[in-house]
């Protein structure tokens, strides 16, 4: 790979994000835990189709049908296990909506735009389809940089 290498932002063997927070806090919506914000139309909709595949995994939990975010959040969130099921669904709700409407009101390059592969402004993940799944790896030492601070982060939260 060239140092110079230019990739177009509407490529869609990309995921380019910026590194920010997000408006609401989030307890239970996995997206709105990272601080990776979209940065293209594609990533934004490949977010989004991935939060619709994780809130249609039905599960059930006492005698109720939860989606998969509420799934997730009471088996690795110490604060949602503590917390009312009904409490937990309806937050799960609100924060959905919440970040539906925060992706929404990104500020997106524009599809024409190029940006270098190696530059440090955005975090770029190289797509690729493996049958029915889509992996995601770092595609510059930044993105590997900050994926394995990330890691260690959870890491060390598990210890």
């Amino acid at each position: 790979m060239a140092d110079d290498e230019i990739i177009n932002v509407d490529d869609i063997n990309y995921a380019i994000y910026t590194i920010g927070e997000w408006k609401n806090n989030y307890e239970i919506n996995q997206i709105g835990l990272s601080k990776e914000i979209p940065a293209t139309k594609n990533t934004l909709s490949h977010v989004k189709s991935s939060m619709e595949e994780i809130r249609n995994a039905k599960f059930s939990s006492s005698d109720k049908e939860i989606n998969g975010f509420v799934a997730l959040a009471i088996h690795l969130n110490p604060k949602v296990q503590d917390m009312d099921l009904d409490e937990v669904i309806k937050l799960e709700e609100t924060e959905y909506q919440n970040i539906l409407n925060e992706l929404d009101d990104l500020e997106l390059l524009d599809d024409g735009e190029t940006i270098p592969l190696n530059g440090e402004d955005f975090l770029i993940y190289k797509l690729k389809k493996d049958c029915h799944v889509t992996t995601s790896t770092p595609a510059n030492s930044f993105t590997v940089d900050y994926y394995n601070n990330e890691l260690k982060k959870i890491e060390d939260a598990l210890d």
